[in-house]
């Protein structure tokens, strides 16, 4: 018999692997004001392109380890052969155009800050600060890029970033909380909207 008590409800996505169900529960859709998480996961959004995202969540620490725990300070300062160094390194996905563009993009993420202050306050700009939160009743339901998305990765890469195409973009609002996309009968989207809600 199946339990379908409200405690085990989880999008249906997040039921792949033990690793899956963590990012599901502790990260994913939350609210995200820290600028280290949102560079990582700008970055890491970047490197699922073409690949699952299990393969990137595998490889997170790997990541984390190979890029100076994504310092985009030094990340900034890495030279050709600190790239040739990190295209032999096994632990993450070692795809010329992907770790330069790791580069890219921290320098223009230095750029942006010295423009509007940090990565928290030009994506949680573009909604005023308050999550966008949608009613999906099954993943079928969940656009791939929005209006939105297309805005934001138009004005990305016109500031020099890289590997921000809509559908990646729209994939990073998605994980740092700015759109909120669990389906409705989700614990975490009733626990979230209604923190007195029974889990």
């Amino acid at each position: 018999m199946t339990d379908a008590s409200p405690a085990v409800l989880r999008c249906p996505w997040a039921e792949g692997s033990d690793a899956y169900r963590a990012y599901h529960d502790h990260e994913w859709g939350i609210p995200s004001h820290d600028d280290r998480h949102l560079f990582e996961m700008l970055i890491l959004e970047g490197a699922q392109a073409g690949l699952s995202w299990s393969t990137i969540l595998g490889k997170r620490e790997n990541y984390r380890r190979a890029f100076d725990g994504f310092d985009p300070e030094r990340i900034a300062q890495y030279d050709e052969d600190k790239v040739a160094a990190l295209l032999e390194d096994a632990g993450i996905v070692r795809n010329r155009l992907k770790v330069r563009g790791t580069v890219t993009n921290a320098r223009a993420y230095l750029q942006l800050c010295d423009d509007v202050g940090s990565l928290d306050a030009y994506l949680w700009g573009w909604v005023d600060g308050t999550p966008l939160v949608n009613h999906p009743r099954d993943l079928g339901e969940l656009p791939a890029r929005t209006e939105l998305s297309d805005r934001i990765s138009k004005d990305l890469k016109q500031r020099g970033f890289t590997f921000v195409g809509s559908t990646i973009v729209y994939s990073l609002l998605q994980a740092v909380g700015v759109v909120d996309d669990h389906v409705e009968w989700c614990r975490a989207k009733r626990t979230r909207l209604d923190p007195g809600a029974a889990p």
